[in-house]
């Protein structure tokens, strides 16, 4: 799957589940190049999730929940997910 159609694949996935209020996605596959990870054609992705769903969660549960999200994607186009998953209330503090 081509590196835009990848993006709005995970995109709508979360926000299908999680209903953002905010949501940043990067494709850092680029940095990647040459990692035996990488060789699948599969992509490294960074996502900043700002939900009222993980309220009351555990930073855990928070990233199971993303990953959750995007369920298949993990196995046909996703290699690596960093995540960080923040409450509106979090995201708040830590401006």
């Amino acid at each position: 799957m081509p590196r835009e159609q990848r993006v709005d694949a995970i995109r709508t996935a979360i926000e299908a589940a999680l209903a953002p209020l905010s949501l940043e996605i990067e494709d850092e596959s680029h940095r990647h190049a040459g990692h035996a990870g990488a060789q699948d054609g599969r992509g490294h992705f960074r996502v900043a999730v700002i939900s009222r769903a993980f309220a009351g969660m555990l930073p855990l549960a928070r990233h199971r929940a993303v990953y959750a999200a995007v369920g298949e994607l993990m196995t046909t186009d996703i290699h690596a997910l960093s995540i960080v998953a923040r409450t509106p209330e979090e995201a708040q503090t830590q401006q």
